[in-house]
């Protein structure tokens, strides 16, 4: 019978050695990738001032976020549910004379208060990668590009990109399609549930409902979307999504609403969101957007590949060497060095099959258990 006092808090679990194997390799491939394309990593602290963490990113809820007082400093420490505004902070203090663009990884826990609806864990792996003090379009094409191989890299089958532009509305109603200040966010949770009803009835925002129909595959989107651009306000950006979109193309499919916010809270022209076959709901997302205190550019993303490892499920079964009592220690150092996994028993009464065992060390050999039995 569970005792009640080893039950875990809703929305947090532990992972078992066969999933933490799974999740830890696939967290070294990801790195791995990112590092084959001169991504450093850092490891901040799992906990900071909360002004520090909220100043840093628009669009970070403290709300969202444990806090509790510091003891020492009396002032209010949160554990982090976002890396990237500490990533942030590394580039604006500790490596601000590091030359530029700067490129930093990074993976950890984060923790929120409430979850999602859609997501109920309230504790998740994030890994991902900033590219700080460049705003190009060149920039943003190789984190996309980046995001779709680090993703592969783990193990997700037929990746898809949707790439939005968080600030359409803002650019279009300072000219094109203009709009009373005060109606501005309205159109936009319009536009956010899809409702040309609620549209229809806001002042302007009939030229906005164009836009309800640029969603979908990109190459059809892109035409529908310069369409509405007749002013050219776009024209730069409408360049910039097709220039990332042949930078990625073949290797996975791209889709286009250029009207999504949900996730990009503080991002600026340009966002996209990953999605694998098999997974539900997205992997990741990313965007360019501007550092908080310090104003440097920088265009990033983050996956969250704890869904991607429970569809993908536990690795295979790898050999383990069962190590009996007095066996020659070089000999098995050898062996690990080679791949070799190897359990060592520690009284005569271990059973090498028993603790998982596949082989047996006999002289300096290893021996499948049911060839040496």
């Amino acid at each position: 019978m569970t005792n009640p006092d080893d039950l875990l808090p809703e929305g947090l679990e532990d992972r078992l050695p066969r999933e933490a194997e799974a999740v830890t390799r696939a967290m070294r491939a990801v790195l791995d990738a990112m590092d084959g394309h001169g991504y450093d990593r850092v490891i901040p602290p799992l906990v900071e001032f909360e002004k520090s963490l909220a100043g840093r990113m628009s669009g970070v809820q403290p709300r969202r976020m444990f806090r509790f007082v510091d003891p020492s400093s009396l002032r209010t420490l949160a554990l982090r549910s976002d890396m990237t505004p500490q990533v942030g902070r590394i580039a604006a203090t500790g490596l601000a004379q590091a030359p530029r663009p700067l490129r930093l990884c990074y993976a950890g826990e984060v923790a929120v208060i409430c979850a999602d609806q859609l997501d109920p864990a309230r504790e998740r792996l994030q890994i991902g990668a900033e590219l700080i003090g460049s705003d190009t379009v060149d920039a943003a094409a190789e984190m996309v590009a980046l995001a779709i191989e680090a993703l592969q890299c783990a193990g997700a089958a037929s990746v898809s990109v949707d790439f939005t532009l968080p600030d359409l509305v803002d650019i279009l109603a300072q000219k094109v399609l203009p709009l009373d200040p005060s109606s501005v966010a309205q159109v936009r949770r319009e536009l956010d549930t899809k409702d040309a009803g609620g549209l229809a009835e806001i002042p302007g925002g009939d030229g906005y409902m164009p836009l309800l129909y640029a969603t979908g595959p990109f190459d059809q989107s892109i035409d529908r979307l310069s369409a509405v651009d007749a002013g050219g306000a776009l024209a730069s950006r409408i360049a910039g999504l097709k220039q990332i979109a042949a930078r990625v193309s073949g290797k996975a499919r791209i889709t286009l609403d250029p009207t999504e916010r949900h996730g990009f809270e503080y991002q600026s022209w340009f966002g996209f969101t990953l999605y694998a076959d098999g997974v539900r709901g997205a992997l990741g997302r990313g965007g360019t957007y501007s550092i908080g205190g310090s104003c440097e550019p920088a265009t990033g993303f983050s996956l969250y590949i704890d869904a991607l490892v429970n569809v993908l499920g536990t690795p295979k079964q790898r050999d383990i060497l069962f190590l009996p009592l007095g066996h020659d220690q070089e000999t098995a150092a050898r062996l690990r060095a080679i791949g070799w996994r190897t359990i060592a028993a520690l009284s005569d009464a271990d059973d090498g099959a028993a603790l998982g065992c596949t082989h047996r060390l006999e002289g300096c050999e290893p021996v499948a258990f049911e060839a040496g039995r």
